[in-house]
């Protein structure tokens, strides 16, 4: 610990605030909030021993701190979350995004309704249900609600350009609002009845359902209209019947479970809806130095400030420090008072209890595969002669068609599993015919000859091809000055004519492929990395071929510019379906007029 610390520690104020603690490079590695920050911060720096091993290690890499001074605690709250979100500092409880999650949108405010998927919920009045974890729960519900509830499917630019309904209205899947004079309270009610199903409140829609049917029943002209009723019942009762119910009070609660294993910490989230667990979720954290108490605070404020309902009942396993504060944050958030408790006794300890276990087992899950590609890896690095871990590996992939349109992708592992948001293409330019080496060369120069903007650097890059293909990835190597920087290996297609059955893996400056017979999982590993690299560029080249295709085909229709192109493969995604395409589809394309309309259809038909 520097000895200017203690020195600046003596001028901190006593009252409310939030402190910024900072590295030896001045990032910022820690905020926190204090009702005395005088307090807080002696208890960090005046001590000499630290029991608590988090904080042994944050006063260990603290070089300085700053101070700000708010007027109440509820300030401090604020201005401690716009700092972490601001910084992101290393040691602080930061929730991931949820984009990849999809989510079912639904607009009232639009006259007829329609369910859409989304990734990225926002508060523009409209009604979310889900993040879905799991997307094939999400889609087993579209389709029951496909089927039992007549809401349009079309989308809104479809829906204001159709001339006459589309195939769901006759098979009486939907009112047909996009041509026919539908009354806006009787889709209503669709829609009412909709949301009910998704809020969980299926029972009460099953009591609703049976007395129309009934009351259907007793007039001999509405038999069809009683048995798609009973249909409808049958279909709600079967979605109820695989529901688990976990509390007999039938409220909405959210519950919160924690495990913790070495720097690793897990929460998990049980959603509870009218009694019935309706979804969990597990967000992990790593290296937080925030203790149990802190790290669910900080989760309930970050979760819910982006959450699409937030539940009148939220139960911690553990007391927060600041929950009156919490509780009118997310009151006015949701426009009813929430309360945030902690059991002590009753079934709610039990509902906290089943959440800490589903964390413990998710988190056991997890570090138990970590240990197993862990231990892979320390495999690989032997049977490669590797001086480090290969925890991150590279591998390119070309593709071309007959020298057309060529591009790679590059792949990403870190320990073991694949880094998407590392991946990526390049669309080569200097490639005239087809040339894997100088392919290889020109994407190796790119990705590696930009110096210090290259890192992070790999601990093993694979090249997909045999000793040509690695002699030419360690001549760029050496050309950019860089040789040893990084392992390189190698990796061969077995010759299935000539006998190989086998995939061969080379070494610089060896003759022979290293025999990995006995090594099956790194052998695997390394046949998973090279074929994500070939399924990543081949995919990556089919979108361009097929854009170039239809930007070609598109060439010289009257009216069909850059931006029309766009909005058809946005709306129909090739070319094959455009020209399939009848007129009023091709008008239901935002921009698209008549002329162009028959224009299109002139030259795609010729």
């Amino acid at each position: 610990m520097e000895p200017r610390i203690l020195e600046k520690l003596a001028d901190v104020s006593s009252g409310p605030g939030v402190y910024i603690i900072r590295d030896r490079k001045g990032t910022v590695i820690y905020v926190g909030k204090a009702k005395n920050l005088k307090n807080r911060l002696s208890s960090y720096f005046r001590k000499p021993v630290h029991t608590n091993l988090k904080t042994a290690v944050l006063v260990e890499k603290t070089a300085s701190f700053d101070t700000i001074v708010t007027a109440s605690e509820n300030d401090a709250l604020m201005l401690e979350s716009n700092l972490i979100k601001r910084h992101r500092p290393r040691y602080n409880v930061i929730l991931r995004d949820d984009k990849r999650y999809p989510s079912l949108r639904l607009d009232p405010a639009e006259p007829y309704p329609n369910l859409q998927v989304v990734r990225k919920v926002a508060r523009d009045g409209a009604l979310y249900f889900g993040p879905y974890t799991a997307p094939g729960a999400m889609y087993r519900t579209l389709k029951v609600i496909n089927k039992h509830f007549k809401l349009r499917k079309c989308k809104n630019s479809v829906l204001r350009n159709r001339t006459r309904p589309c195939l769901n209205y006759q098979m009486g899947g939907c009112l047909g609002p996009c041509c026919l004079d539908v009354d806006p309270a009787a889709y209503g009610e669709i829609v009412r009845e909709v949301v009910l199903f998704l809020k969980g409140r299926t029972q009460d829609l099953i009591r609703k359902v049976q007395e129309e049917m009934l009351a259907a029943a007793e007039n001999p002209e509405k038999y069809e209209l009683a048995a798609e009723l009973r249909d409808k019942m049958l279909a709600l009762q079967r979605a109820v019947e695989q529901q688990v119910v976990i509390s007999r009070d039938f409220k909405d609660r959210d519950i919160i479970g924690v495990a913790n294993t070495g720097a690793t910490s897990l929460i998990t989230l049980l959603a509870v809806r009218s009694g019935y667990l309706s979804g969990s979720r597990h967000f992990r954290f790593d290296d937080t130095l925030a203790d149990n108490a802190e790290m669910v605070e900080a989760f309930i404020r970050q979760y819910y400030e982006k959450a699409s309902f937030i539940p009148k009942e939220i139960l911690s396993p553990t007391v927060i420090e600041n929950t009156l504060l919490l509780e009118t944050a997310l009151g006015k958030l949701k426009g009813a008072s929430v309360k945030i408790l902690t059991p002590q006794r009753g079934e709610k300890v039990r509902l906290v209890e089943m959440a800490r276990q589903n964390a413990v087992d998710e988190l056991r899950r997890l570090t138990s595969g970590e240990a197993a590609r862990a231990a892979l890896l320390s495999t690989l690095q032997q049977r490669l002669h590797m001086d480090r871990l290969p925890e991150r590996i590279e591998c390119f992939d070309n593709s071309n068609m007959l020298g057309t349109s060529p591009v790679s992708g590059m792949v990403v592992f870190r320990n073991g599993a694949p880094s998407r948001k590392d991946y990526r293409k390049y669309i080569l330019k200097t490639i005239e015919k087809p040339d894997d080496y100088a392919a290889m060369a020109e994407v190796l120069k790119r990705r590696y000859g930009k110096g210090e903007a290259s890192a992070p650097l790999p601990d093993l890059l694979m090249v997909d091809g045999g000793k040509g293909q690695l002699n030419i990835a360690a001549a760029v190597m050496r050309e950019l000055g860089i040789d040893g920087a990084f392992h390189l290996i190698g990796i061969a297609k077995k010759d299935e004519a000539a006998g190989e059955t086998r995939d061969k893996i080379y070494l610089p400056g060896r003759a022979n492929p290293v025999n990995l017979e006995r090594d099956e999982a790194v052998y695997h590993l390394l046949q998973q990395i090279r074929d994500e690299a070939h399924r990543f560029a081949i995919s990556f080249h089919r979108r361009r071929r097929g854009k170039q295709a239809l930007s070609s085909a598109l060439d010289g229709v009257p009216g069909v510019g850059p931006a029309r192109r766009r909005a058809l493969l946005r709306h129909f995604g090739s070319i094959k379906k455009i020209r399939a395409a009848t007129l009023e589809e091709l008008r239901a394309v935002p921009g698209i007029s008549q002329a162009v309309a028959e224009a299109l259809i002139a030259a795609l038909r010729q």
